[in-house]
């Protein structure tokens, strides 16, 4: 028999990836080409060329125990040190090798972090819309996940909102810039409103509250959009960082933590977070992935794939009909779904073989979320399904607007 909070989470298990498996049967039916997958956050354009050339030299050393063999539970040193050189110069911070932990992608290094901080019986509150499985990273510690509402339609953090969540039990608040589902980025306002209502209520509550800053899509923005870097805006800040997006790497688990010395009892974070890594059963970050990120640090990220679908499935869905937030970063795209009930036309849609994920599954219902981070030929050939789509349910939006104005 499999424990009770296996029981909890295999029922809760992600819409997300359950829509996943919803393409491939889909797939298996009509043929892969026919079906219009917007499920799942896995990137389709390659890694940087740079990338495969580096792991083909760093295989060909002759020290294939530096390559292949342990290392210190926090990375290799010279790793950390490129990464904490690179962010140095690219946002003006001051960090060295010892606040850089490597993970195993961001999710690792958000179950270290909240592991190294979290007691049982504590609050962790985020801004939702959230990534889902949030839920489960706060059971993984024992403690309470609440939720603060964003604001609508711009979706960024209320700062009301937040101050109504926290109490003297918070002890992490986790956001997510630029964000997944919206691909909104939170804004330097709205960071420097977030910083003052923590500092207020640590100061109130006598306690110390962490900012985690979750930051797998930093480098996909669009535009003028800028994400600020936040430990300049929150000394309790840590950062968790993965190259499963900038790089197309999401199945190598490769990421970073930044611990600043500026965070309260930064030394002792550090230290735990170290042993943390190893308890949790990670032990340390592939080995042979962090070499090559080490090599790839300043390896600039070209956004224009994902621009380009975006404006095009943004434009076409907005012509049609649909109420969608515009992304500014990531590569999701949030719509207000036609129908009330965003689990309903989720299962409509696949009458069109169009696989999307009901914003249900971020703590937002009535949204509908698409991952734009598949092919142009997708997109192009999904609209009209989209538009057909639209159609079938327009005498249901009819009657429901013609209830309203009795």
């Amino acid at each position: 028999m499999i424990s009770e909070k296996m029981k909890e989470y295999v029922t809760g298990s992600s819409l997300i990836r359950a829509m996943f498996e919803d393409s491939k049967k889909l797939a298996e039916i009509y043929g892969a080409e026919n079906v219009y997958d917007f499920s799942l956050g896995n990137p389709c354009f390659p890694p940087p060329s740079v990338f495969k050339t580096t792991l083909v030299e760093i295989l060909g050393l002759k020290d294939q125990t530096a390559v292949h063999g342990y290392m210190s539970n926090a990375g290799h040193e010279g790793v950390r040190e490129a990464i904490a050189d690179s962010l140095n110069r690219r946002f003006d911070t001051r960090f060295h090798t010892r606040n850089i932990l490597m993970t195993v992608g961001a999710a690792g290094g958000i179950n270290v972090a909240l592991k190294t901080l979290v007691n049982p019986g504590e609050e962790i509150v985020t801004f939702s819309p959230y990534f889902g499985e949030y839920d489960s990273y706060a059971a993984n510690v024992s403690a309470k996940l609440v939720a603060a509402p964003c604001g609508q339609p711009d979706f960024q953090p209320d700062p009301e909102e937040l101050r109504k969540a926290l109490t003297p039990r918070t002890k992490v608040v986790i956001m997510n810039s630029p964000n997944n589902p919206t691909g909104v980025v939170y804004s330097e306002e709205t960071i420097c409103a977030i910083a003052r209502v923590l500092r207020e209520k640590q100061k109130e509550f006598g306690t110390v509250i962490y900012l985690f800053s979750d930051e797998p899509y930093r480098e996909l923005v669009y535009g003028d959009a800028r994400v600020p870097y936040v430990t300049k805006y929150y000394e309790n800040t840590i950062v968790g960082y993965s190259y499963s997006k900038s790089l197309s790497l999401a199945g190598e688990r490769i990421g970073y933590l930044v611990i600043p010395d500026e965070a309260e009892d930064a030394p002792h974070i550090i230290a735990a977070a170290s042993v943390a890594n190893r308890i949790l059963g990670f032990v340390n970050a592939p080995s042979l992935m962090q070499l090559a990120i080490g090599a790839c640090v300043d390896v600039e990220t070209d956004v224009s794939h994902y621009q380009d679908n975006r404006d095009l499935l943004y434009e076409g869905l907005v012509k049609i009909g649909y109420n969608c937030v515009k992304p500014e970063g990531a590569f999701y795209l949030f719509f207000q779904s036609p129908l009330a009930d965003d689990l309903a036309f989720a299962e409509k849609a696949k009458e069109f073989r169009l696989v999307i994920v009901p914003g249900t599954a971020f703590h937002c219902p009535g949204y509908i979320r698409l991952a734009y981070c598949t092919s142009e030929e997708t997109i192009r050939a999904a609209l009209p399904q989209f538009k057909k789509l639209w159609d079938s349910v327009r005498p249901e939006l009819i009657v429901s607007k013609a209830a309203g104005d009795a």
